[in-house]
């Protein structure tokens, strides 16, 4: 037939997809395996852990392979979760097509019934949705031992907080373990307790926060806006490391038990340590647990914050990351202000001004002569030879250096936080006259500071007027959890705070130079997973429990008739011939597109040892599938297992005797938004590749029965 011989010939597109997304299948999952990329002209390599950074990587000089990048890009422009399930479904969904082409399936059957098939998953799952809420709620409401331990993982300054009482909460948050020290070893109302005897074991489930003991009378309760959720007081849930398939085996550490008082709904019972959203997080997280306290600090401190304030309880524009290359992991915390890095003269200027309130300037561009804002017209034709003939033994620029520094001083600016690029020059010359400069500073740092300092930022430093600076800004060195100051080398971290600033900085740590991007991603991958579940008001069931209904639902779809899903489709179908393909090719385009979620969720059972081989992953998935059919509710037998925390658990698994139900969750626009783009690729690179004959001759297509799919020009 013409379309046999056509299919053998074409297509090259969806085979560059193929073999593009294979090189990301052990990204998938929680436990990714980290791959090097390795530069042939250079010998250099990279160590990458996301499809992001795999992308990025690779050179890609194929159309397939650029557009392929494209669509990884805005899924982590817009969600910065998903690019991993994005890029597997692009490989497992462009082989089921080159599958349904083999078999002489036309390309308009397998667009039309493909995008139908999707449509009707996403509207199916529907019913796995939960709203925020009742997750909390349920997390909430789960009973286990509070434990605290000492440690050093993280910590804040407790001088940079605006109340010391919220301080004194907030610093029981991060840490390592070392020795289990009691939770209420320390009073609140000492506002002299060391901080690292405050600290919380990241072993202890994710992100365990040291709950704030209310005394039995005081009847108050953290509400959320935004979401409703309301913190109750009740006991936490440990978790593990994985959102997917994930027990947990009872923890060693449980030696330590303390009873606590509080105030619950008019009942006793255990306080809840998760600060309103903490269990969420850690049910929506891959399970980093450093990454995770870090997250849950921030929450609980953002929250303190909005119970004083009436607004929203997580601002992820007031969170910043500052990487430190040279320390170990331990060190990573969380502190308020912006934390980040200057060269070693800089900081003998910090030395200066430590302890001592700063003017502080805040600059919407960059600090050099040559800049100029956005929109900003030069003369045509004209070119400026000499402006001083008096000047001439000058250097170039010196004038306009000492314009800038003699304003600077005039005004006794101390710090000054530029948006873009500062000029060398200029920063050795406000080194020497005991001016801070620092450069590439976030817009929404310089937000932060505008608030509480009453700073306006200017464009250019010829704008300068004193109404513009703000005052009571602090500069001293960071310290690590033991109280150093930690000097790099070649730079030296620095700390910048102003009381009640709303701004925290991630301080992430590592020893690894390859590794602190890694560290990083994954930082403000849990991030953006909250933000998000947030903002959706819900999230999806996890732990496989979504692709699985959408298997089951997809072979129900096979025995029933296609309903086009929109009025383009109908006119389509006015074609008999085209009708009766759609009809006659359905069952085998269903099957193509189901294989892409049978993959998926094997290869995540294989990444996660939740099965020895794909075989066993296979087998058990068709064993779920079977139960759900013959339970004729396949989303009510999906939810009863999933509540159970028997949807593709580990019969192997050296905790199975000893676990706790484990309920993990994800994010609802971002997951099915990565569906629908994986396909929308996959389907343009068919369509595109269908266009361009390289196989039969014209007459042949044209005599094919197939004809009226094509247009020749």
């Amino acid at each position: 037939m013409a379309f046999k011989d056509m299919n053998a010939r074409r297509h090259i597109g969806l085979q560059q997809l193929s073999s593009l997304a294979g090189a990301g299948r052990t990204l998938l999952g929680p436990i990714k395996s980290c791959k090097f990329i390795v530069d042939e002209s250079t010998n250099q390599s990279t160590l990458i852990c996301s499809a992001v950074r795999l992308i990025e990587s690779l050179d890609l000089t194929s159309a397939a392979g650029q557009l392929l990048n494209e669509t990884i890009q805005a899924q982590n422009k817009e969600f910065k979760t998903g690019m991993s399930t994005l890029l597997f479904l692009v490989g497992a969904w462009s082989n089921a097509v080159l599958e349904c082409l083999q078999q002489n399936v036309p390309v308009s059957a397998i667009v039309s019934v493909m995008s139908e098939g999707l449509n009707s998953c996403c509207e199916k799952v529907r019913c796995l949705q939960m709203s925020v809420h009742d997750v909390n709620k349920e997390l909430c409401s789960s009973r286990v031992r509070p434990h605290a331990f000492k440690s050093k993982t993280c910590q804040i300054g407790c001088d940079s907080l605006a109340n010391p009482q919220i301080f004194l909460d907030f610093q029981k948050e991060i840490s390592a373990p070392e020795e289990i020290v009691p939770i209420n070893s320390c009073s609140h109302q000492d506002e002299d307790c060391n901080f690292d005897k405050h600290l919380v074991s990241p072993l202890v489930g994710f992100g365990s926060i040291a709950p704030r003991v209310k005394p039995a009378g005081d009847k108050s309760m953290s509400l959320i806006d935004g979401s409703g959720v309301i913190t109750s007081s009740c006991n936490k849930k440990k978790l593990t490391h994985s959102r997917y398939f994930s027990t947990l085996g009872k923890s060693h550490f449980s030696s330590q038990q303390r009873d606590f008082q509080g105030y619950v709904s008019g009942q006793s019972a255990e306080p809840c340590e998760c600060y309103g959203l903490g269990h969420l997080a850690m049910a929506l997280s891959y399970g980093n647990q450093t990454s995770m306290k870090l997250l849950q600090s921030i929450v609980a401190y953002q929250q303190e914050r909005a119970e004083r304030r009436g607004s929203s309880q997580f601002n992820i524009a007031e969170v910043v990351t500052c990487c430190l290359l040279g320390l170990p992991e331990s060190y990573s915390c969380v502190s308020p202000g912006f934390v980040t890095l200057v060269s070693p003269e800089q900081a003998t200027v910090i030395k200066y001004f430590e302890d001592k309130p700063l003017r502080i300037l805040l600059m919407d561009g960059d600090l050099t002569e040559q800049y100029r804002h956005l929109g900003f017209s030069r003369p045509c034709n004209v070119r400026t030879i000499l402006e001083h003939p008096g000047l001439q033994e000058d250097r170039a620029g010196d004038l306009w250096l000492r314009n800038m520094l003699g304003i600077l001083t005039s005004f006794e600016v101390n710090l000054v936080l530029v948006k873009g690029n500062v000029c060398e020059n200029l920063l050795e010359g406000c080194i020497a006259n005991s001016i801070l400069v620092i450069g590439s500073v976030a817009r929404d740092v310089l937000s932060a500071f505008r608030e509480v300092t009453g700073a306006q930022p200017v464009t250019y430093l010829t704008q300068l007027k004193a109404s513009c600076l703000g005052s009571g800004a602090q500069v001293e060195l960071w310290k690590a959890s033991d109280g150093r100051a930690m000097d790099l080398g070649e730079l030296v971290p620095v700390r910048v705070k102003v009381q009640g600033i709303s701004l925290l900085t991630a301080v992430l740590t590592s020893t690894v130079a390859s590794k602190m991007q890694l560290i990083e991603d994954q930082f403000w991958t849990f991030v953006y997973r909250l933000h998000h579940a947030l903002n959706d008001g819900k999230v999806f069931l996890g732990g496989g429990a979504v692709e699985l209904l959408c298997l089951s639902h997809i072979q129900m779809l096979g025995d029933e008739p296609l309903q086009p899903a929109n009025k383009n489709a109908m006119r389509d179908f006015h074609n008999p011939w085209l009708a009766a393909s759609v009809s006659e090719y359905k069952s085998i385009v269903l099957q193509a597109l189901a294989r892409g979620w049978k993959q998926y969720l094997s290869v995540v059972m294989c990444n996660t040892a939740k099965a020895a081989s794909e075989l066993e992953a296979c087998t058990s998935i068709e064993h779920h599938l079977q139960k759900a059919a013959d339970c004729g509710f396949p989303s009510a037998y999906i939810l009863k297992e999933f509540r159970r925390g028997d949807l593709f658990r580990s019969s192997s698994s050296p905790f199975t005797d000893h676990t706790e139900v484990l309920k993990v969750y994800d994010n609802v626009t971002a997951k099915t938004e990565a569906w629908r783009r994986a396909l929308d690729l996959v389907l343009l690179v068919l369509q595109t590749d269908a266009e361009i004959i390289t196989g039969p001759k014209r007459n042949q297509l044209l005599n094919s029965h197939g004809s009226s799919e094509f247009m020749f020009l």
